[in-house]
């Protein structure tokens, strides 16, 4: 299988068009227009079913302490985790492409709805981490379905890795039950995988974050 997208170059930096943040004038951030990338495939197994999309940073980091603080840097060397930014369920195998901005344009306070994509029977959309990120904040607090693109604190000292996975699976839809958040749809998939493909893009707020690989 072949992943790619003509929104970015494998392994490049990915325009502010489809991130959720980007840098403000004071350095710090503001809103972007968060849309989904372009993506297209070849090469799935003819026995697939459906597909699955995923996207996530395993940049995000560990503790909260320093993130988004003035006068304060996130420790290159500080523990990552993972953040999931989309979670794309029960894509038809024969299709091959999804257009730019098709499931997301703009920021959409306390999240898209979902999980059925209005406009795209068939579909569903998974809950991804920006629904336990904005918990606490009274404006921005929701499930948030679907693609919400990337918005790295802005003080982070390394440049965050944004990868993409498209799965092709034995089955006709995604068996993960009301449970829709990364960790569950990533068990349910593990045993129908028939085969899968990456596509990584790089994004940065801070301009002196360094690529730590």
């Amino acid at each position: 299988m072949k992943l790619w997208s003509e929104s970015f170059e494998r392994g490049a930096s990915m325009p502010e068009a489809l991130a959720f943040g980007r840098r403000d004038a004071a350095g710090q951030i503001e809103l972007a227009g968060n849309r989904s990338p372009h993506l297209a495939w070849s090469g799935i197994p003819s026995e697939a079913r459906s597909l699955v999309l995923v996207c996530h940073d395993p940049d995000v980091p560990s503790r909260p302490d320093d993130v988004n603080q003035a006068g304060r840097r996130i420790p290159r060397d500080l523990p990552r985790v993972d953040f999931c930014h989309w979670l794309l369920l029960d894509l038809d195998p024969q299709t091959n492409a999804l257009p730019e901005g098709a499931l997301s344009a703009g920021v959409t306070p306390r999240g898209k709805p979902g999980p059925d994509v209005p406009g795209h029977p068939g579909l569903r959309q998974g809950v991804n981490d920006y629904t336990g990120w904005f918990a606490g904040d009274p404006d921005m607090a929701g499930t948030y379905f679907g693609y919400d693109g990337p918005c790295p604190p802005w003080n982070d000292t390394i440049v965050h890795h944004y990868h993409f996975t498209l799965y092709a699976l034995d089955v006709p839809r995604c068996p993960v039950g009301a449970d829709l958040s990364f960790a569950a749809i990533r068990a349910a998939i593990a045993p129908h995988v028939l085969a899968s493909a990456v596509l990584m893009g790089t994004y940065s707020i801070a301009p002196d974050a360094v690529d730590a690989g």
